[in-house]
């Protein structure tokens, strides 16, 4: 048996336990912080575990809200007139699996999520950590991520691009598998599944991106510029997948310019440091200071003022570039294709037909 055969094979024994895989997500991990509320969602009970004891949020209609904050590095659970302390709080629907609920920030946002939480205390910060399915953190994702007005065939892409990550992404973070923010993959509330969104996941279900018998850690971008990058060109680390610059037709001729100013002191911080230089200046002056690592630079009157095409790091599957091959007729399959060359599609349930 040959060494590829004896890895294909591997590949598909992991996924049939993948097929139902779950992800752990950190959430609200943008906002820091030391307080959060917890309610019911929709007509589901809710049961919270706090060390030794159990509490249910029952459906009604004023259903109540658990409180939650920090204190002594230790968490304090308030609700219905009673405060406890405990090192966790575990959050589920009443046969302790997955159900809905509404995760708060105090003044900063509310969001909704499906699925198992469990609250932790960690260096000083309230961190809540979100066991979803697979499929609906996917479609979560591409709601998140996708332009208003995507073609499904596009949104089929992102599914997919989107679900392929999440497979064999992990390891960016020490508590949980990813976070919520575009350091690994945006995140909204789980889609209605007649949503466009959830239309996409759902016609893409199982499917990721895979090279040489292996799932890709497959990256996007909003614009590319006109051709897609490698990680290489950007000192980003990858193994695995080696990546390709694609000419990308729609960015080529229709390219998305952009000027900047920044001081010289901000430059030192980004020329030649690739997306950390970049990343770096963004956190400084905002996450819209450089659109992207695609541009020329020259001083000025004291100040360095950048030109350049494209939004984000330009690796990978081209956002812009997709929709555009969408509507001129491409289909999912095909914009993968282009975007990730000499790579197949691959289902995580080996029972499915492609």
């Amino acid at each position: 048996m040959s060494r590829r055969t004896v890895a294909s094979l591997l590949f598909l024994i992991a996924s049939s336990t993948a097929f139902a895989q779950r992800v752990q997500i950190g959430v609200l991990g943008l906002f820091h912080p030391r307080q959060i509320t917890l309610s019911i969602a929709n007509e589901e009970a809710l049961r919270l575990d706090a060390d030794s004891h159990v509490f249910v949020l029952e459906p009604g209609p004023r259903p109540s809200t658990a409180q939650i904050r920090i204190a002594g590095g230790t968490l304090l659970l308030e609700i219905g007139g009673r405060t406890v302390r405990a090192a966790e709080i575990r959050a589920s629907g009443r046969d302790g699996q997955a159900t809905t609920f509404v995760l708060g920030v105090p003044g900063e946002i509310n969001r909704r999520y499906r699925g198992i939480l469990s609250i932790e205390a960690i260096q000083g910060l309230i961190v809540p950590i979100v066991t979803m399915d697979l499929e609906t953190a996917v479609a979560s994702v591409v709601a998140a991520e996708s332009a208003p007005g995507s073609p499904v065939e596009t949104l089929k892409a992102q599914a997919v691009v989107t679900r392929s990550y999440f497979i064999a992404g992990k390891g960016r973070h020490h508590d949980f598998d990813f976070c919520d923010l575009t350091h690994c993959q945006f995140l909204r509330d789980p889609p209605n599944p007649q949503s466009p969104a959830g239309v996409a996941s759902s016609a893409t279900h199982g499917l990721v991106i895979t090279f040489e018998e292996k799932p890709v850690a497959a990256m996007f971008t909003r614009s590319c510029g006109g051709h897609t990058r490698t990680p290489a060109e950007l000192g980003i680390r990858s193994s695995g997948y080696p990546y390709f610059s694609v000419r990308c037709g729609y960015c080529y001729e229709n390219p998305s310019r952009w000027t900047r100013r920044i001081s010289e002191h901000e430059a030192v911080r980004l020329l030649g440091k690739g997306e950390a230089g970049r990343l770096a200046v963004d956190r400084l002056l905002g996450w819209n200071a450089v659109p992207s690592n695609n541009f020329t630079a020259r001083t000025e009157q004291g100040a360095v003022i950048l030109e350049g095409v494209g939004q984000g790091h330009g690796v990978g599957f081209c956002q812009r570039g997709a929709k555009a091959m969408a509507e001129a007729g491409a289909s999912f399959r095909e914009i993968i294709s282009h975007y990730f060359p000499n790579t197949a599609l691959t289902s995580l349930d080996p029972q499915a037909t492609l």
